[in-house]
Order: C-alpha cells, then structure tokens, then sequence
C-alpha cells in the first residue's frame, strides 16, 4: 500500500479528510479488495478505540460508508452458536468481522518488512487422543475413525462408557490428549467430561455405587459436568491430581493444571465444590476460582468471569488482560508450535482479545502484529516474534 493511501485511511478514520482526499479515497476504493481492507481498518479502529465499551462495529461501517457516499449495506446475520450465548454483539462481530485482538496500550507497529515464511506447518488443532487400556496397550482416536470395545465407543471426536457399575474394584483406562489436540469423554455414571491439548486424565470403566467416584487429572485442563450423586446412591464425585482434591456432589467445574504453570486453577460454572488442599479446604460458589500456589503453600479464592476461562471448550479462546507470553503459551498447545522472543520486551505486552480456534496461526499473528510486532517469522512448527 502507498504511504499516501494509509495516510488518506487514518485521516478517513479520525473524521478528518477534506473534499479532494475523500474523492481520492473513494476512488481507490473502487477496487473490492481496497474496499474488503478498508473495512477492516475500520473495524480493528473501532474495536480498540471501544475497549470495554459497547460498540456496533456494523453501524459504525455504514455511517463511513454514508459519508463517503455508499449506500448502508444489509445487516449480516449469524446463525446462533453455544459459545455465542456468552458474547456481547461487540465480541461477535470483532471475531467474525475483524481483527481479533486489541490492547491497553497501542505500539505504533512497523508494517514495511514482509513477514518470513519457511515451510509452515503450524495447523490448529483437531480432536485426538491416545487411549490406554488397564493391560498398557494403546489406541489411537482421531477425527474420521470409530473404536469399540464391550463397554465403549468412539466417533474419534468423543468416547462413550456405557451406564454399568461393578461390585468390583474397577478398571482403570487413561485417555491422553497431546498438544495440537482435544477430546471428549462420557464416563460411565454420565459425568461428561471435556478435555483440552496437552491433558491426561485416568478413570475407572465403571464405578461402585454408593462409593465414591473418583478420578485423577494427571495434569493438563478439564471441563466437568458431573452426574448427580441421587443417582448414584449417594455417592460424590472427586477430581484428583498429585496437589489438590476437589469434591462434589453434581455440578460444572473446570481445572487447569499444566505441568508448566506453577498454580492450579479451579473455577465454579455451577452448584458447589470443595477444594482440599494440605489440609485446608475453600468451598467455592458459582463465579469463583480457587488458585492452589503449592510455592508459597497458599490456597485462595477469587471472582472470576467463568464464561471466559471455560471459552476454550465452546471452540473460543477469551484472553483478559494476559500477557503476550501466558497467550503464547495457551496457543503453543493448540496450535503444537514453539515460540522464540527476539524482542524479549514483547513478553510482557498485555492484550485483551478473543480469538476463533479455527483460524490460521498466520491471521493470528497478522492480527497482533498489525498492534503491536515489527515483525515475525515461521520456520517449520517454530515462531520467532520481533
């Protein structure tokens, strides 16, 4: 793009253009690619500009388009989606209409170098896993493929346990999600159970009612949605893992606890949970999180948007004031790349943002780029951000 155009664009979008440049905007307009640019322009202005504010990005197009002298065109209509029901129409049109992220602070990028392509192989994530029977033989479930056994089934994008119980002590399966992957898993009381990349979770085939009902998150993030314990004679359901344990009688929590962070995360969706930990336990209520920090011994409670930490499941990512190195971090697993910071400042930029798990990692990093990198490469499954 000309200097002269992106100059006549930012005078566009400040209100600020005289006759003769809007007769010359509107002329590079003519083009539908200018045109296709030009509201996106408008729509990463607008998103950034109305940071934590209502905005109609639509409205905020026509009545550009009506002072440049365009007709207003039709309202677009999206068809309802579950992770719609948690969105305001501001995030909506930011995710299908424009850039994906906005921040605090505003960098004047530099957008003159061409980013460096070598081979990318970077793909976002798909359902898999690796499921691991009680005599350690192991079954690859992947989208497209079926599994059956006795007691299971698998459409390669979730596994089913059929409803029994056993007077026995039960037997144990381990369903392993790698990076660049998710999974779901019905157990066999109903629990349902929603597995994010690079998460492990070991579980009976079956339960013994009237005794607990117990599972271990070796590590990795887990979305729970626990059948009842009325319909189990009573028994409760528990979530372990190697620091914490959290008990519950029916209920939706998530857990995040990744081997490369040093808390654990816990949020309430619904009903009630206790988080025990060292001997301490916090009872936590819909809208709360606990966060374990075994470094420092400390158990707390905070309130937290619960839409927004279980997003991931309902194929959205929300960042909320993270830093570039903590979505990095969530993004290596979906996406299964490694990231290199040549400009180690960039680590700690703070962004606020929601991003579409379907997209390209290259309109991803377009997006923060376009904010806030002069520049970045990909090599292989490598990013190296400047």
């Amino acid at each position: 793009m000309k200097s002269n155009t992106k100059h006549l664009i930012d005078k566009f979008l400040r209100n600020e253009l005289t006759h003769d440049e809007a007769e010359e905007l509107k002329k590079w307009m003519d083009h539908p690619e200018n045109k296709a640019f030009l509201k996106q322009e408008i729509q990463m202005y607008h998103l950034i500009n109305a940071y934590c504010e209502s905005f109609d990005a639509e409205k905020a197009y026509n009545n550009h388009m009506i002072r440049m002298g365009e007709p207003p065109r039709k309202k677009i209509i999206f068809y309802r989606r579950p992770w719609f029901q948690y969105m305001s129409a501001a995030m909506i049109v930011g995710i299908l209409l424009a850039g994906y992220f906005f921040k605090e602070n505003i960098f004047n990028a530099s957008q003159n170098q061409t980013p460096i392509i070598v081979n990318n192989q970077i793909e976002p994530g798909i359902d898999k896993a690796t499921l691991t029977l009680e005599d350690g033989t192991q079954v690859s479930l992947e989208k497209g493929t079926t599994y059956q056994t006795p007691n299971a089934n698998s459409n390669g994008e979730e596994i089913v346990y059929k409803p029994t119980t056993s007077s026995q002590q039960p037997i144990a399966n381990i369903l392993t999600i790698p990076r660049g992957g998710q999974f779901q898993l019905t157990l066999s009381d109903g629990t349902k159970v929603w597995l994010n990349s690079e998460t492990e979770l070991k579980y009976p085939v079956s339960f013994i009612d009237g005794v607990s009902r117990q599972v271990e998150l070796v590590y990795g993030e887990a979305y729970f949605e626990v059948s009842h314990s009325t319909a189990h004679k009573g028994s409760d359901f528990r979530v372990f893992h190697s620091q914490q344990e959290v008990q519950v009688l029916g209920t939706a929590f998530n857990i995040k606890a990744y081997k490369d962070e040093m808390n654990i995360y816990t949020t309430l969706a619904k009903g009630k949970v206790a988080v025990n930990y060292g001997g301490k336990t916090k009872f936590l209520t819909p809208g709360e999180r606990s966060i374990l920090d075994s470094n420092k011994n400390m158990l707390t409670v905070d309130k937290v948007d619960v839409k927004s930490q279980i997003a991931w499941r309902e194929g959205v990512f929300d960042f909320e004031g993270m830093q570039l190195k903590e979505i990095m971090k969530v993004l290596s697993r979906w996406y299964d790349f490694d990231v290199v910071y040549e400009n180690k400042s960039l680590e700690t930029v703070k962004f606020n943002g929601i991003l579409n798990k379907s997209q390209s990692i290259e309109e991803i990093l377009s997006a923060i780029r376009s904010i806030s990198l002069n520049n970045y490469e990909i090599n292989n499954k490598t990013i190296i951000l400047k």
